[in-house]
């Protein structure tokens, strides 16, 4: 087991970077792979400014 540098490195060994790093490939293949039409920004958008909003209303009452 190797240390990595926290200046150089998130993570404490070389091991846990790689296994980052295989988890972090799968996830973009996976994605790249998926057939599902892609969500526009503005649709998305709206949604993150109405969760946002909503738990702003909950705050302040």
């Amino acid at each position: 087991m190797n240390a990595l540098s926290p200046i150089v490195s998130e993570f404490e060994t070389e091991e846990q970077a790689a296994s980052y790093d295989a988890w972090f490939r799968r996830k973009v293949e996976a994605s790249l792979a998926d057939t599902r039409p892609g969500v526009p920004h503005d649709e998305v958008m709206a949604e993150v400014r109405a969760i946002i909003e909503s738990k702003r209303s909950r705050r302040t009452c």
